[in-house]
């Protein structure tokens, strides 16, 4: 049986630091055999929440027509969901955390439950906010009653250093970091 990830890269920016730290951990997650799906949503429409409370009537009845119930239904359909972010005045960008408002279409009948979730984020420095980006994203797995993957050492994820398009490529221990998340990953989703 076929293990699946979705990656998702909450950076508006295509192609840079957090796309590089995603790729280090997708990389180890591809040599053990899963199969892995990258979303950007620098490529989707994700617009806020408003609201208007008719996904807790009824799972999936979203008025909005957008991006969000086609990359949320990808991620309920999928194994395990590995999300990065860079750092936006301390915490994920305005494009994630409208995703993770989104999913009150899944969260009402616990869709995402038991999925293995892995957070990774990148900052512009060693103290930029890459922790509490990162435990956004550990609550947002939390929400959804998920088991949540640690890089290693007790880590809530894998945390690397970059500012300009391709410095966290310099970032040996970072990208060490999102490699163990990756291999952690693995190991959850093996053991189910």
């Amino acid at each position: 049986m076929t293990i699946r990830v979705v990656a998702i890269n909450g950076s508006p920016r295509k192609n840079g630091n957090t796309q590089l730290m995603l790729d280090a951990a997708v990389e180890t997650m591809k040599s053990d055999g899963i199969d892995v799906e990258h979303i950007s949503l620098a490529e989707h429409d994700i617009r806020p929440c408003d609201g208007c409370e008719r996904c807790n009537k009824e799972p999936w009845a979203c008025p909005i027509e957008d991006d969000a119930a086609k990359i949320l239904k990808k991620m309920v359909a999928a194994d395990g969901i590995l999300m990065g972010s860079p750092v936006y005045f301390g915490g994920v960008t305005a494009q994630m955390k409208a995703l993770f408002d989104r999913s009150a279409m899944p969260y009402k009948e616990m869709e995402l439950k038991d999925k293995v979730g892995g957070a990774l984020s990148c900052g512009g420095g060693a103290h930029g906010g890459q922790e509490l980006t990162i435990w956004q994203i550990v609550t947002f797995f939390t929400m959804h009653d998920m088991i949540v993957a640690n890089s290693s050492g007790g880590l809530y994820g894998a945390m690397g250093v970059g500012n300009d398009r391709g410095d966290v490529r310099n970032d040996l221990e970072g990208l060490k970091s999102a490699r163990n998340l990756g291999k952690r990953m693995v190991e959850l989703l093996k053991s189910r």
